[in-house]
Protein backbone atom coordinates (compact mmCIF):
# COMPACT_ATOMS: atom_id res chain seq x y z
CA UNK A 1 0.00 0.00 0.00
CA UNK A 2 1.80 3.41 -0.68
CA UNK A 3 0.33 6.37 1.08
CA UNK A 4 0.14 9.57 -0.60
CA UNK A 5 -0.72 12.91 0.67
CA UNK A 6 -2.29 15.69 -0.99
CA UNK A 7 -2.23 19.21 0.28
CA UNK A 8 -4.41 21.78 -1.68
CA UNK A 9 -6.59 24.45 -1.33
CA UNK A 10 -8.98 24.18 -4.49
CA UNK A 11 -11.25 21.29 -3.74
CA UNK A 12 -11.81 20.65 -7.32
CA UNK A 13 -8.38 20.27 -8.12
CA UNK A 14 -8.08 18.06 -5.08
CA UNK A 15 -11.04 15.81 -6.53
CA UNK A 16 -9.33 15.65 -9.98
CA UNK A 17 -6.21 14.67 -7.87
CA UNK A 18 -7.62 11.58 -6.07
CA UNK A 19 -9.84 10.12 -9.23
CA UNK A 20 -6.85 10.37 -11.11
CA UNK A 21 -5.00 8.57 -8.83
CA UNK A 22 -7.48 6.32 -7.14
CA UNK A 23 -8.37 5.13 -10.55
CA UNK A 24 -4.64 4.38 -11.52
CA UNK A 25 -3.70 2.30 -8.91
CA UNK A 26 -5.78 0.73 -6.08
CA UNK A 27 -3.11 0.49 -3.92
CA UNK A 28 -2.86 3.86 -3.31
CA UNK A 29 -4.14 5.45 0.19
CA UNK A 30 -4.92 9.20 -0.73
CA UNK A 31 -5.15 11.50 2.17
CA UNK A 32 -6.50 14.67 1.50
CA UNK A 33 -5.21 18.22 3.43
CA UNK A 34 -7.34 21.65 2.53
CA UNK A 35 -4.25 23.97 3.89
CA UNK A 36 -0.47 23.75 4.58
CA UNK A 37 -0.72 23.38 8.38
CA UNK A 38 -3.44 20.64 7.93
CA UNK A 39 -1.60 18.66 5.60
CA UNK A 40 1.92 19.02 8.07
CA UNK A 41 -0.40 17.75 10.83
CA UNK A 42 -1.43 14.77 9.05
CA UNK A 43 2.28 14.36 7.98
CA UNK A 44 3.51 14.43 11.31
CA UNK A 45 0.51 11.17 12.05
CA UNK A 46 1.60 8.97 10.07
CA UNK A 47 4.26 7.72 7.04
CA UNK A 48 3.71 8.85 3.63
CA UNK A 49 5.37 7.87 0.34
CA UNK A 50 4.53 10.80 -1.67
CA UNK A 51 3.21 14.22 -0.82
CA UNK A 52 1.60 16.45 -3.50
CA UNK A 53 1.77 19.92 -2.34
CA UNK A 54 0.40 22.81 -3.92
CA UNK A 55 2.49 26.70 -3.75
CA UNK A 56 -0.24 28.90 -3.13
CA UNK A 57 -2.17 28.23 -0.17
CA UNK A 58 -3.72 30.11 3.03
CA UNK A 59 -2.18 29.86 6.60
CA UNK A 60 1.30 28.14 5.35
CA UNK A 61 2.50 28.19 1.53
CA UNK A 62 3.76 25.48 -0.55
CA UNK A 63 7.38 26.46 0.12
CA UNK A 64 6.77 26.49 3.99
CA UNK A 65 5.30 23.57 3.88
CA UNK A 66 8.14 21.80 1.64
CA UNK A 67 11.05 22.98 4.48
CA UNK A 68 9.12 21.55 7.11
CA UNK A 69 8.45 18.19 5.21
CA UNK A 70 12.24 18.07 4.61
CA UNK A 71 13.24 18.72 7.68
CA UNK A 72 10.98 15.82 9.06
CA UNK A 73 11.68 13.15 6.48
CA UNK A 74 14.07 13.96 4.03
CA UNK A 75 13.33 10.75 2.13
CA UNK A 76 10.05 11.42 1.01
CA UNK A 77 9.37 12.76 -2.42
CA UNK A 78 7.42 16.28 -2.53
CA UNK A 79 6.23 16.92 -6.04
CA UNK A 80 4.52 20.83 -6.16
CA UNK A 81 1.94 21.77 -8.02
CA UNK A 82 1.65 24.89 -9.45
CA UNK A 83 -0.55 27.48 -11.59
CA UNK A 84 0.33 29.41 -13.97
CA UNK A 85 1.72 32.56 -12.22
CA UNK A 86 3.48 30.17 -9.72
CA UNK A 87 6.46 28.57 -12.39
CA UNK A 88 9.47 30.19 -11.18
CA UNK A 89 8.57 29.49 -7.60
CA UNK A 90 8.31 25.89 -8.87
CA UNK A 91 11.66 25.96 -9.64
CA UNK A 92 12.72 27.60 -6.90
CA UNK A 93 11.41 24.61 -5.06
CA UNK A 94 12.79 22.16 -6.70
CA UNK A 95 16.34 23.64 -5.97
CA UNK A 96 14.87 23.63 -2.15
CA UNK A 97 14.66 19.62 -2.54
CA UNK A 98 11.31 19.61 -4.28
CA UNK A 99 11.06 15.96 -6.21
CA UNK A 100 9.34 17.75 -9.80
CA UNK A 101 6.47 19.94 -9.83
CA UNK A 102 2.91 19.74 -11.99
CA UNK A 103 0.94 22.44 -13.88
CA UNK A 104 -2.70 23.09 -13.11
CA UNK A 105 -5.05 22.11 -14.25
CA UNK A 106 -3.07 18.48 -14.17
CA UNK A 107 -1.98 16.75 -17.47
CA UNK A 108 -3.06 13.11 -16.75
CA UNK A 109 -0.17 11.48 -18.11
CA UNK A 110 2.49 14.00 -16.63
CA UNK A 111 1.04 13.79 -13.04
CA UNK A 112 1.08 9.76 -13.47
CA UNK A 113 4.14 9.20 -15.12
CA UNK A 114 5.45 11.77 -11.97
CA UNK A 115 3.85 10.15 -9.39
CA UNK A 116 5.12 6.50 -10.39
CA UNK A 117 8.95 7.72 -10.52
CA UNK A 118 8.43 9.65 -7.28
CA UNK A 119 7.00 6.68 -5.32
CA UNK A 120 10.24 4.54 -7.03
CA UNK A 121 12.72 6.70 -6.48
CA UNK A 122 11.50 7.47 -2.41
CA UNK A 123 11.66 3.80 -1.93
CA UNK A 124 14.64 2.97 -3.87
CA UNK A 125 16.32 6.14 -1.44
CA UNK A 126 14.71 3.89 1.67
CA UNK A 127 16.15 0.92 0.83
CA UNK A 128 19.47 2.37 -0.14
CA UNK A 129 19.18 3.83 3.69
CA UNK A 130 18.21 0.55 4.92
CA UNK A 131 20.88 -1.20 3.37
CA UNK A 132 23.30 0.91 4.70
CA UNK A 133 22.15 0.77 8.03
CA UNK A 134 22.93 -3.04 7.29
CA UNK A 135 26.14 -2.39 6.29
CA UNK A 136 27.18 -0.35 8.57
CA UNK A 137 25.39 -2.76 11.25
CA UNK A 138 27.42 -6.04 10.30
CA UNK A 139 30.94 -3.62 10.51
CA UNK A 140 30.31 -2.79 14.18
CA UNK A 141 33.18 -2.51 16.58
CA UNK A 142 32.69 -4.32 19.52
CA UNK A 143 34.13 -3.24 22.86
CA UNK A 144 35.13 -1.15 25.58
CA UNK A 145 38.51 -1.92 26.52
CA UNK A 146 41.03 1.09 26.37
CA UNK A 147 42.49 -0.26 23.37
CA UNK A 148 39.16 -0.03 21.57
CA UNK A 149 37.91 3.22 22.89
CA UNK A 150 41.04 4.45 21.66
CA UNK A 151 41.07 3.92 18.30
CA UNK A 152 37.21 4.54 17.94
CA UNK A 153 38.11 8.38 19.38
CA UNK A 154 41.07 8.61 16.61
CA UNK A 155 38.30 7.42 14.20
CA UNK A 156 36.09 10.22 14.90
CA UNK A 157 38.57 12.92 14.61
CA UNK A 158 40.14 11.12 11.15
CA UNK A 159 37.32 9.83 9.44
CA UNK A 160 35.86 13.67 8.26
CA UNK A 161 39.48 14.58 7.37
CA UNK A 162 40.96 13.59 3.74
CA UNK A 163 44.30 11.99 5.52
CA UNK A 164 45.25 8.85 4.64
CA UNK A 165 45.65 5.94 7.45
CA UNK A 166 47.56 3.27 7.55
CA UNK A 167 46.01 0.07 9.88
CA UNK A 168 48.34 -1.98 11.29
CA UNK A 169 47.70 -5.45 13.55
CA UNK A 170 47.84 -9.29 13.06
CA UNK A 171 45.53 -11.07 11.19
CA UNK A 172 42.29 -11.27 12.39
CA UNK A 173 42.26 -8.84 15.02
CA UNK A 174 39.42 -6.59 12.45
CA UNK A 175 41.65 -4.12 10.26
CA UNK A 176 39.08 -4.02 8.11
CA UNK A 177 35.89 -3.46 10.85
CA UNK A 178 38.55 0.04 10.94
CA UNK A 179 38.81 0.96 7.45
CA UNK A 180 34.76 0.59 7.13
CA UNK A 181 34.13 2.47 10.17
CA UNK A 182 36.85 5.55 8.44
CA UNK A 183 34.23 5.25 5.26
CA UNK A 184 31.06 5.22 6.67
CA UNK A 185 31.76 8.61 9.17
CA UNK A 186 33.31 10.21 6.79
CA UNK A 187 32.22 12.61 3.80
CA UNK A 188 32.62 10.20 1.30
CA UNK A 189 30.26 7.69 2.82
CA UNK A 190 28.04 8.11 0.00
CA UNK A 191 30.28 6.91 -2.92
CA UNK A 192 31.88 3.38 -2.83
CA UNK A 193 33.87 1.52 -0.55
CA UNK A 194 36.45 -0.52 -2.71
CA UNK A 195 38.18 -3.27 -1.31
CA UNK A 196 41.28 -5.03 -2.54
CA UNK A 197 42.98 -7.85 -0.71
CA UNK A 198 46.75 -7.42 -2.35
CA UNK A 199 47.82 -10.90 -0.60
CA UNK A 200 44.91 -12.59 -3.00
CA UNK A 201 45.92 -11.11 -6.31
CA UNK A 202 49.12 -12.44 -8.32
CA UNK A 203 51.96 -10.00 -8.77
CA UNK A 204 51.57 -10.06 -12.57
CA UNK A 205 48.08 -9.12 -12.04
CA UNK A 206 47.80 -6.66 -9.14
CA UNK A 207 48.39 -3.68 -11.72
CA UNK A 208 45.63 -4.52 -14.09
CA UNK A 209 43.16 -4.81 -10.80
CA UNK A 210 44.51 -1.94 -9.15
CA UNK A 211 44.39 0.60 -12.75
CA UNK A 212 42.45 -1.60 -15.54
CA UNK A 213 43.51 -2.51 -19.03
CA UNK A 214 43.19 -1.20 -22.45
CA UNK A 215 42.14 -4.08 -24.92
CA UNK A 216 45.24 -5.91 -26.43
CA UNK A 217 47.59 -4.80 -23.36
CA UNK A 218 48.05 -8.45 -22.65
CA UNK A 219 47.00 -12.04 -23.61
CA UNK A 220 43.87 -12.42 -22.11
CA UNK A 221 42.71 -8.67 -22.09
CA UNK A 222 39.69 -9.02 -24.87
CA UNK A 223 37.94 -5.74 -23.94
CA UNK A 224 39.35 -2.65 -21.67
CA UNK A 225 38.35 -2.87 -18.38
CA UNK A 226 38.09 -0.26 -15.14
CA UNK A 227 40.08 -0.81 -12.30
CA UNK A 228 39.47 -0.73 -8.56
CA UNK A 229 40.81 3.37 -8.50
CA UNK A 230 38.51 3.98 -10.72
CA UNK A 231 35.40 2.71 -9.51
CA UNK A 232 36.58 3.98 -6.28
CA UNK A 233 36.88 7.22 -7.84
CA UNK A 234 34.85 10.12 -4.95
CA UNK A 235 34.80 7.38 -1.99
CA UNK A 236 37.05 5.33 -0.66
CA UNK A 237 39.79 2.82 -1.88
CA UNK A 238 40.93 -0.01 1.12
CA UNK A 239 44.51 -1.82 -0.02
CA UNK A 240 44.74 -4.84 2.46
CA UNK A 241 47.85 -6.52 3.17
CA UNK A 242 49.70 -3.60 1.24
CA UNK A 243 52.74 -5.22 2.66
CA UNK A 244 52.19 -7.53 0.19
CA UNK A 245 52.12 -5.70 -2.97
CA UNK A 246 54.94 -6.23 -5.92
CA UNK A 247 57.32 -3.15 -6.21
CA UNK A 248 56.44 -2.09 -9.90
CA UNK A 249 52.60 -1.47 -8.52
CA UNK A 250 53.99 0.06 -5.47
CA UNK A 251 55.47 2.84 -7.91
CA UNK A 252 52.25 3.26 -9.74
CA UNK A 253 50.36 3.41 -6.63
CA UNK A 254 52.62 6.26 -5.84
CA UNK A 255 52.42 8.11 -8.80
CA UNK A 256 48.38 7.73 -8.60
CA UNK A 257 48.48 9.17 -4.72
CA UNK A 258 51.12 12.30 -5.93
CA UNK A 259 49.31 13.23 -8.98
CA UNK A 260 45.38 11.67 -9.09
CA UNK A 261 45.66 10.30 -12.25
CA UNK A 262 46.60 7.15 -12.93
CA UNK A 263 47.15 5.05 -16.16
CA UNK A 264 45.52 1.80 -17.65
CA UNK A 265 47.73 -1.04 -18.17
CA UNK A 266 48.69 -0.74 -22.03
CA UNK A 267 47.98 2.47 -21.92
CA UNK A 268 49.33 6.37 -22.30
CA UNK A 269 46.27 8.08 -21.41
CA UNK A 270 45.94 9.43 -18.23
CA UNK A 271 42.76 9.20 -15.86
CA UNK A 272 42.20 11.65 -13.47
CA UNK A 273 40.47 9.69 -9.95
CA UNK A 274 39.04 11.53 -6.26
CA UNK A 275 40.60 8.56 -4.01
CA UNK A 276 40.95 8.26 0.05
CA UNK A 277 42.82 5.39 -0.02
CA UNK A 278 42.97 3.43 3.41
CA UNK A 279 45.70 0.99 3.78
CA UNK A 280 46.33 -2.00 6.42
CA UNK A 281 48.94 -5.24 6.95
CA UNK A 282 49.98 -7.23 9.17
CA UNK A 283 53.72 -6.90 7.97
CA UNK A 284 56.24 -4.12 9.62
CA UNK A 285 56.62 -2.00 7.06
CA UNK A 286 59.96 -0.29 8.46
CA UNK A 287 61.63 -4.04 8.28
CA UNK A 288 60.25 -4.63 4.91
CA UNK A 289 61.96 -0.95 3.77
CA UNK A 290 64.72 -2.12 4.85
CA UNK A 291 65.06 -5.27 3.13
CA UNK A 292 64.08 -3.25 -0.12
CA UNK A 293 60.78 -5.00 -0.31
CA UNK A 294 58.76 -1.73 0.76
CA UNK A 295 59.09 1.91 -1.01
CA UNK A 296 59.73 4.07 1.70
CA UNK A 297 58.46 7.17 -0.03
CA UNK A 298 55.44 5.23 -0.44
CA UNK A 299 55.33 4.35 3.38
CA UNK A 300 55.57 8.34 4.38
CA UNK A 301 52.73 8.90 1.23
CA UNK A 302 50.26 6.33 2.92
CA UNK A 303 51.17 6.41 6.74
CA UNK A 304 49.81 10.28 7.72
CA UNK A 305 48.09 8.47 10.14
CA UNK A 306 48.69 5.13 12.19
CA UNK A 307 45.86 3.73 13.53
CA UNK A 308 47.14 -0.08 15.09
CA UNK A 309 44.57 -2.63 16.30
CA UNK A 310 45.69 -4.74 18.90
CA UNK A 311 45.41 -8.66 19.36
CA UNK A 312 42.50 -9.76 21.03
CA UNK A 313 45.03 -11.21 23.78
CA UNK A 314 45.72 -7.65 24.76
CA UNK A 315 41.73 -6.80 24.88
CA UNK A 316 40.94 -9.75 27.09
CA UNK A 317 38.06 -7.64 29.10
CA UNK A 318 36.29 -7.35 25.91
CA UNK A 319 35.18 -11.26 25.20
CA UNK A 320 32.22 -11.28 26.76
CA UNK A 321 31.42 -8.38 24.88
CA UNK A 322 32.38 -10.09 21.64
CA UNK A 323 31.04 -13.43 22.63
CA UNK A 324 27.29 -12.25 23.22
CA UNK A 325 27.92 -10.40 19.70
CA UNK A 326 28.80 -13.26 17.65
CA UNK A 327 26.42 -15.63 19.86
CA UNK A 328 23.54 -13.05 18.59
CA UNK A 329 24.59 -12.91 15.06
CA UNK A 330 25.44 -16.44 14.41
CA UNK A 331 22.12 -17.44 15.55
CA UNK A 332 19.71 -15.06 13.63
CA UNK A 333 22.56 -16.13 10.31
CA UNK A 334 21.29 -19.93 11.14
CA UNK A 335 17.53 -19.26 12.00
CA UNK A 336 17.75 -20.51 15.29
CA UNK A 337 17.96 -19.21 19.23
CA UNK A 338 20.56 -17.67 20.76
CA UNK A 339 22.41 -19.83 23.42
CA UNK A 340 23.64 -18.15 26.99
CA UNK A 341 26.89 -18.44 27.65
CA UNK A 342 28.09 -18.99 31.84
CA UNK A 343 30.09 -16.96 33.25
CA UNK A 344 32.71 -20.05 33.78
CA UNK A 345 32.44 -20.52 29.88
CA UNK A 346 33.20 -16.67 29.77
CA UNK A 347 36.62 -17.19 32.35
CA UNK A 348 37.64 -20.38 30.55
CA UNK A 349 37.32 -18.69 27.45
CA UNK A 350 39.29 -15.38 28.55
CA UNK A 351 41.94 -17.64 30.06
CA UNK A 352 43.08 -19.29 26.14
CA UNK A 353 46.01 -17.51 23.99
CA UNK A 354 44.15 -16.44 20.88
CA UNK A 355 46.57 -16.49 17.99
CA UNK A 356 44.16 -16.02 15.25
CA UNK A 357 42.59 -13.25 17.50
CA UNK A 358 38.66 -12.12 16.89
CA UNK A 359 38.00 -14.32 14.31
CA UNK A 360 39.71 -17.28 15.86
CA UNK A 361 37.36 -16.37 18.98
CA UNK A 362 34.12 -16.40 16.48
CA UNK A 363 34.41 -19.85 14.71
CA UNK A 364 35.05 -21.07 18.59
CA UNK A 365 31.74 -19.16 19.48
CA UNK A 366 30.06 -20.79 16.49
CA UNK A 367 31.23 -23.90 17.29
CA UNK A 368 29.83 -24.16 20.86
CA UNK A 369 26.73 -22.79 19.42
CA UNK A 370 26.51 -25.97 17.53
CA UNK A 371 28.09 -28.27 19.54
CA UNK A 372 26.94 -27.32 22.80
CA UNK A 373 24.55 -27.59 25.32
CA UNK A 374 21.40 -25.42 25.65
CA UNK A 375 24.23 -23.34 28.44
CA UNK A 376 27.74 -22.88 27.38
CA UNK A 377 29.65 -23.89 30.09
CA UNK A 378 33.28 -24.07 30.96
CA UNK A 379 32.92 -28.26 30.52
CA UNK A 380 31.76 -26.94 27.03
CA UNK A 381 34.33 -24.82 26.47
CA UNK A 382 37.09 -27.41 27.42
CA UNK A 383 35.24 -30.26 25.20
CA UNK A 384 35.04 -28.41 21.80
CA UNK A 385 37.61 -25.36 22.39
CA UNK A 386 41.15 -25.94 21.81
CA UNK A 387 43.59 -23.81 23.67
Amino acid sequence: MQHILIIEDESAIRRVLVKILSEENSNYKIVEAADGEEGLKAFKKQDFNLVLCDIKMPKKDGLEVLDEIKKLNDDVPVVMISGHGDLETAVDSMKKGAFDYISKPPDLNRLLNTVRIALDSGQLKSENKRLKKKVAKSFQMIGESDAINSIKKVIEKVAPTEARVLITGPNGTGKELVAHWLHQKSARSKSNFIEVNCAAIPSELIESELFGHVKGAFTSANKDRAGKFEAANGGTLFLDEIGDMSLPAQAKVLRALQESKIQRVGSDKDIKVNVRVISATNKNLKEEIENKKFREDLYHRLAVIMIKVPPLDDRKDDIPLLVNHFAQKIAKENGSASKVFDDSAIKELQSYHWTGNVRELRNVVERLLILGGEKITKEDVELFASK
